[in-house]
């Protein structure tokens, strides 16, 4: 589809078309392209199910204007599942966590974890944490053994616990090359230009600025603090599963430091 201007995402089922909104002409191209990408679907007779196609503003200031397939007015859609991740137009996991709260609580007591869209907020953190404790109250001999007791005795760590962990191990990846991301700016490793009088280990990342509090709470934004924290010979191990272990001697030796306190 090289006659359409905007980023676009076909599948074997379904498409995806989106463009960063300023001004009234950005508008114009994005229909433009709503209709180059139906005349291309017709004229390989792969019509789209136009009453199925839908529009979803995001970003603040989004002057929300009016799309048409065809003669249909496209519906505006506030809350979308999209390969079983649930997005809303507020970018807010609260829908994700619920549903996977309220799947995994329909679960036998096998459940282990559930980390979705990397949950923020207080509320749908404790959502996914009740879940964890219902589970492991399900254990006959630790039911009546505390919170913290029972993480201990089958070897679990919080769900947060969990998402920081993860979000460190992917991290790691970035500055020592073993996943490449797009974006040269995703990641920026801190130096005398960029982010002076900086200290710390010699990985450290710059701490960039934003405007919205969800901006902050995006991949590339919320593991700077955390990342920056870790010891230098943690964050130079010479292999992932290496940083996993070093990693995790940190954390223990942490909390047993400063203790942890779990309510029952």
């Amino acid at each position: 589809m090289d006659s359409v201007r905007s980023s676009n995402k076909p599948f074997a089922d379904d498409a995806k078309l989106y463009r960063r909104i300023r001004n009234p002409s950005d508008g114009e191209i994005l229909q433009e392209d709503i209709t180059r990408l139906q005349e291309w679907s017709r004229k390989w007779l792969l019509n789209f199910s136009e009453e199925k196609c839908k529009v979803m503003h995001l970003g603040r200031g989004n002057p929300e204007y009016q799309y048409h397939m065809g003669d249909a007015p496209l519906t505006t859609t506030e809350e979308e599942e999209d390969l079983g991740v649930y997005v809303t137009s507020n970018l807010k996991p609260t829908v994700q966590v619920a549903k996977a709260a309220t799947n995994a609580n329909c679960m036998a007591p096998g459940w282990n974890s559930v980390q979705a869209g990397s949950p923020y907020t207080r509320r749908d953190i404790n959502k996914l944490e009740q879940v964890q404790r219902r589970a492991t109250k399900l254990v006959p001999e630790l039911s009546e053994l505390s919170y913290g007791e029972r993480l201990a005795r089958l070897g679990l760590t919080t769900p947060e616990e969990r998402k920081i962990r993860g979000d460190m191990i992917q991290t790691y990846k970035v500055p020592h090359g073993i996943d490449v991301v797009k974006g040269g700016n995703f990641l920026q490793l801190a130096s005398r230009d960029n982010q002076p009088n900086t200290g710390g280990h010699s990985l450290k990342l710059v701490k960039l600025r934003h405007r919205t509090t969800w901006r902050t709470k995006f991949c590339n934004a919320r593991v700077v603090n955390h990342w920056n924290s870790l010891p230098d010979e943690v964050v130079t191990s010479q292999s992932v599963n290496a940083f996993k272990n070093s990693y995790d001697k940190y954390v223990e030796t942490v909390k047993q430091r400063r203790g942890t306190f779990y309510e029952h």
